[in-house]
């Protein structure tokens, strides 16, 4: 598990679509990425999690934050699920729970994710950690993070 001021893993990892992304790609041109793992696509505090970080994704963008999200789910569960939602960031699929295991955030018992979310600067090192997740109000809690760093 990456700790502040150590680098983040390298991955590679399908997006909604299908599409490969890699950690390096999904932190060009940004000043942070914002890394978040959760359990599942539609359940009640995953959808709570995602519309708020939708909601927040105007101000972080324009603090040059980059937000992505990572379940067991297959592409077409996050395909449906970023349609249901109108979610307009990308959401990788890591149905092996291999990334998340890299990142301390998986759970053996339950074969999900556990909820953490990371913020990664364009150098590709950790700068904040979010072990503990509510899912409500986090985006703001992650905005505000951000505006300090």
């Amino acid at each position: 598990m990456p700790r502040v001021g150590e680098r983040a893993p390298s991955f590679r990892l399908p997006d909604q679509d299908g599409v490969e992304r890699s950690l390096e790609e999904l932190l060009t041109n940004k000043r942070f990425l914002v890394l978040y793992f959760y359990p599942r696509d539609n359940t009640p505090g995953c959808t709570a999690e995602a519309c708020s970080f939708r909601d927040a994704l105007p101000d972080l963008r324009d603090g040059e934050v980059e937000v992505v999200g990572i379940s067991t789910d297959p592409p077409e569960a996050h395909r449906r699920f970023r349609e249901k939602y109108g979610l307009t960031f990308t959401l990788l699929s890591d149905v092996e729970g291999r990334v998340a295991r890299m990142y301390g955030a998986f759970r053996e018992e339950r074969g999900t994710c556990a909820r953490k979310t990371y913020i990664i600067d364009s150098s590709g090192v950790v700068r904040a950690v979010f072990e503990k997740v509510k899912p409500d109000g986090h985006a703001l809690e992650v905005l505000d993070t951000v505006r300090k760093l």
